[in-house]
Order: C-alpha cells, then structure tokens, then sequence
C-alpha cells in the first residue's frame, strides 16, 4: 500500500508542476523569483549527484548501497521534494490565484504523502535511519 501511494504521490507532484507549467503560473521575470528557484534547482541537483548512480524508483523503493547522509542530506531528508516545492512555491507566489494556489497545494500534499510513505519504507531497509532522522529535519531546519 506504501508503494502505491508513493506512485500516485509522485505522479500528483509531477502533474501538479506540468500544470503550472503549462498555464504559466510558475516561472517569472522576477529576478527575486528566478534566484530562488535557481537555488531550488541547484539543492535537486546537489541531492541527485549526492545520491550517486543509484537507480530512480518510481515507488518510493529503498536502494540498495546504504543510507545516504552526505551533502544535503545532512541537514535534510529530502532535498529533492524540498527543491521541487520550494521551486513550486516561489513561482506561486508570483502568480497566486486560485487554480495556483490548488495546483501547489496539490504539489506539497502529494510530496509530504510520499515522503511518509519514503520514510516508513526506508525504517523497514535500514534500521539506522530512526536515528538519523532524529538529527535532520525532512525538509525546513526548525520548522518541519
């Protein structure tokens, strides 16, 4: 069941950001806007070259090789999601309204359910991860 909803929380994260895309809503000529996502992108790709070769799972699968704690993964569990909804969020706030604020409403929901369902899988793969997720924060130091 995990599995699952991992899958239809990745794939309402990625239809969420295709839709703003696609109407527009997300990029901007703000270069306040275009800075921040800047970074936004720079933490997923930092994340993802930090991860190292291991294969994308579309479930929220657990790799093999060992829990990475390295880069931003040692002050964050998931950087990636935390790029995606940050680069989601900037642009938002550039166009709110109200499909806007349901299409990223959308985005951060999906992405908060396939991380609980991440980190349950990841609990069952390695027992270590319990303490280090006592030490990081899943996606804002001090706030979540």
């Amino acid at each position: 069941m995990l599995k699952t909803i991992s899958i239809l929380g990745y794939l309402a994260m990625v239809g969420g950001l295709v839709a703003l895309l696609a109407t527009g809503r997300v990029l901007s000529p703000s270069p306040i806007v275009i800075a921040l996502q800047a970074l936004a992108t720079a933490l997923m790709i930092w994340a993802r070259i930090t991860f190292g070769r291991r294969s994308f799972h579309l479930a929220a699968n657990p790799t093999e090789g060992g829990l990475v704690t390295t880069g931003p993964y040692r002050h964050i569990r998931h950087p990636i999601y935390t790029g995606m909804c940050l680069l989601t969020a900037v642009g938002a706030a550039a166009h709110w309204g109200w499909i806007t604020a349901g299409l990223t409403s959308l985005v951060f929901g999906a992405g908060v359910a396939r991380m609980l369902c991440e980190e349950r899988l990841l609990i069952q793969r390695y027992p270590d991860y319990q303490a280090y997720a006592g030490k990081t924060w899943r996606m804002v130091p001090y706030l979540f």
